[in-house]
């Protein structure tokens, strides 16, 4: 963490609500979207976001020191949906029925990048047919803007299996890029 971020998290720890309230605002949304991949209920969501800083703020004292701040919510607060997902029984299966939610919207796709050669429902389709970890590594590291080590932490994965992830993502990516640019050439003549 940079000092600014260490000062803000330290401010936090102390009771600083207004601390508390930056790392709020700062948060919320990011950790909202990526609740919805999971939940698809936006009202559970925000409960859950809810109870999530709630818990962090009346349970700050027992809170330890953090790498990054963002990292450390990311972490919680999927371990906070997962629990109440399971509470709510909103799927059986827990694994694979958590992460089998977990898709990309062309929304999200238009705003992150700028599509060139690719249309953005092309692209969405081709992210939504990696498999559920390589979305979420996809997700957290480019849309969510976190480090591999937050990731790795995120989805209780060794460094190198999200590297790997990553890698793995981008190969399928490359190869169903070119085909569909094959395609569409091809559709021209």
């Amino acid at each position: 963490m940079d000092n600014s971020e260490n000062t803000l998290w330290y401010s936090f720890l102390s009771g600083d609500k207004n601390a508390f309230s930056v790392i709020f605002k700062m948060n919320y949304s990011e950790l909202y979207n990526y609740g919805l991949k999971f939940s698809k209920c936006s009202s559970l969501t925000k409960d859950c976001l809810q109870d999530f800083f709630i818990y962090l703020y009346t349970h700050r004292d027992s809170i330890k020191e953090v790498k990054s701040i963002k990292g450390y919510l990311f972490v919680s607060f999927r371990r906070t949906l997962l629990k109440k997902l399971k509470n709510e029984r909103r799927f059986v299966g827990v694994e694979s029925a958590f992460f089998s939610n977990f898709e990309f919207s062309p929304e999200e796709i238009a705003i992150r990048q700028e599509i060139s050669a690719i249309k953005s429902d092309t692209l969405t389709n081709i992210l939504n047919n990696l498999s559920p970890r390589e979305r979420e590594a996809i997700y957290l590291k480019y849309y969510s803007e976190l480090k591999v080590s937050e990731i790795s932490s995120i989805m209780n994965i060794s460094y190198q299996s999200v590297l790997n992830t990553i890698q793995k993502a981008f190969k399928k990516i490359r190869n169903a890029s070119e085909n569909e640019i094959i395609s569409n050439i091809l559709k021209k003549y």
